[in-house]
């Protein structure tokens, strides 16, 4: 029976040539044999969904499918398809990167970080709230895979030296108790009730220390690590540029609905989101402390003054800050544009007052939206110079030669390198596949499908799905699963008369909830490669996680979502969904 298992090996090493071949072959008679654009529409849904599920192709390649089929099926003429690819979103997405970028190349992130560790201290309890905050931060701002990839080392390093200086101080004690107690070796050997050398009673009681030391170490390395990770992927929900799917839900809503006067803009989402992300990180971490550390809030929290074993993992924390040196003029310039971005995209349009867009540009028609202001600053990069200007030298390369002027902030170069612009094409792809959808009419006949969910109550509706959203996403990347998903729920939610954003919004959230596997999201696998984790370990602390996550966005969606989105109406808007390019 070799040749079988030889067959076998050989169709999973070719499994990719293969999905790529017989996919499109076995699907070919829903186009063929049902004539209807829906069903052209539906054939190149199925195959790009097949293909982003199993990656048998890049994911970016993958998207570039629609400018190919929808032509050719008669579908989309070539150039409307194209110009879904490069919308405001995607400016939205490149202005944020460009940010992101700029606060990784010069240190600022690491900076922020060692700088609030030390404030929180190291006690257990305490050091993972501290680990999954500034996690938490960062991913809001920068990509989640970056946040964990920088946070996890420090994480090691700290709880390292929290677990060297534990075991010395128990070896002190242990040296100690033997001097001031001479009777302790034999006592120990009547209690112990087997025949050995007294001499040889310490060395047994020494190991067994250590050896509880180490699985108390190894269980609280388990909970640091998953706190980091599953944090990065929480924070990453808060804001519209934390993550991909959340900016793909608001171009799909820019695109269904075209006259929904900015429903969702960088404060909108903030608003809405951000309480919900406190939320999940402080339920989560209190789910994280009871797996690992356990419930002695005393023993995790500690009180009073700091013991040598506190004080030395301080002095590691406090040694890489130091490295750090004092801020230079290139990170108070960065730190400065991001603060100027931040405020402009929340003052731009907040909802509540009038925005300084209506006030400067045009009080009718949002002329510059959160993408142009994003292009805008972090285009700033590319002009402010990296140190003040100096009438003598600025130093020299590592070639020798002399430096006669410093770089700006950002170099191409350092872009080109960094910038994820598969992300772009996958955008793009989506927008395409909405827009392909609209045109052949296969949204409306899978909002007239799915009409029969009228009859189960909204808030049900919602938990449902976000769980499908949620299991779906563990075997998918969330971009793909809310590419595929979000023009589907705009269509039911306009067949059964509820507000688009009822079902969409819970739903983009749970597309970042992945937390169960190591292969879900980048995060979780680097977490994994760091050693000392099962799957089952994430597995366990990752299901229970989902379900927090949903009943907490959920909850959001009912209570503050439902005011700032008034959700209780179906919207005039809504009914405009046919927007033809």
């Amino acid at each position: 029976m070799d040749w079988v298992s030889d067959v076998l090996k050989w169709l999973w090493y070719h499994r990719n040539y293969i999905i790529i071949v017989v996919t499109p072959l076995a699907f070919l008679p829903l186009p063929l044999t049902v004539h209807p654009e829906e069903a052209k529409c539906g054939y190149v849904i199925i195959l790009m969904a097949l293909y982003w599920c199993t990656e048998c192709m890049p994911l970016a390649v993958t998207a570039l499918l629609p400018i190919v089929l929808f032509p050719m099926m008669g579908i989309m003429k070539a150039g409307d398809v194209s110009i879904e690819y490069l919308k405001d979103s995607n400016m939205l997405f490149i202005g944020g990167l460009l940010v992101a970028i700029a606060v990784e190349h010069w240190n600022l992130h690491k900076r922020i970080a060692l700088r609030v560790l030390l404030l929180v201290g190291v006690r257990p309890a305490l050091l993972m709230m501290g680990f999954m905050i500034v996690s938490a931060f960062l991913s809001m701002w920068i990509s989640n895979t970056a946040t964990t990839a920088m946070m996890l080392p420090i994480s090691q390093a700290v709880l390292q030296q929290l677990q060297e200086t534990e075991t010395r101080a128990e070896e002190r004690d242990l040296q100690n108790t033997a001097e001031d107690n001479p009777g302790f070796e034999m006592e120990t050997f009547s209690l112990c009730g087997n025949i050995v050398l007294p001499q040889v009673i310490p060395e047994y009681i020494r190991e067994n220390s250590r050896k509880i030391t180490e699985e108390k170490y190894s269980l609280l390395t388990k909970g640091m690590t998953l706190s980091v990770c599953y944090s990065a992927s929480i924070g990453g929900t808060a804001t519209l540029t934390g993550t991909t799917p959340n900016l793909i839900l608001q171009g799909q809503i820019e695109k269904l609905f075209p006259e929904n006067g900015g429903v969702i803009n960088f404060a909108s989402w903030f608003g809405f989101a951000f309480p919900n992300m406190v939320l999940m990180l402080a339920i989560s971490w209190l789910w994280l402390q009871f797996m690992f550390l356990g419930f002695n809030l005393k023993k995790s929290f500690g009180c009073g003054v700091k013991n040598d074993r506190d004080k030395e993992a301080y002095a590691v924390m406090r040694e890489e800050y130091k490295k750090l040196g004092g801020m230079k003029f290139a990170e108070g310039a960065v730190l400065t544009i991001f603060i100027l971005l931040v405020l402009l995209w929340f003052t731009r349009e907040p909802g509540f007052i009038t925005g300084w867009a209506d006030v400067l540009f045009n009080k009718k028609d949002s002329f510059v939206s959160d993408g142009t202001v994003a292009i805008f600053m972090s285009m700033l990069f590319f002009v402010i110079p990296s140190r003040l200007p100096s009438c003598g030298s600025y130093g020299f390369t590592e070639a020798g030669k002399r430096i006669k002027a410093p770089e700006t902030l950002l170099t191409w170069q350092v872009v080109h390198e960094r910038m994820p612009w598969n992300i772009i094409l996958l955008l793009g792809g989506g927008f395409a596949l909405a827009a392909g959808s609209e045109v052949s009419g296969l949204s409306k006949w899978l909002g007239d499908s799915l009409s029969p969910l009228q009859q189960i109550p909204p808030f049900a509706i919602s938990i449902l799905l976000s769980l499908l959203v949620a299991t779906f996403t563990e075997c998918s990347s969330n971009t793909a699963t809310t590419t595929l998903f979000l023009p589907i729920l705009a269509s039911m939610s306009t067949a059964i008369q509820v507000h688009p954003l009822y079902v969409m919004l819970p739903c983009t959230i749970a597309a970042s909830l992945a937390f169960m596997l190591p292969v879900a999201t980048p995060p979780n696998a680097i977490a994994f490669s760091f050693g000392n984790l099962k799957v089952i370990d994430m597995v366990r602390a990752g299901f229970m996680l989902n379900i927090i996550g949903i009943l907490c966005i959920n909850l959001g969606v009912n209570t503050w979502g439902y005011v700032m989105f008034d959700m209780g109406t179906f919207p005039q808007w809504a009914n405009n969904t046919h927007s033809k390019p």
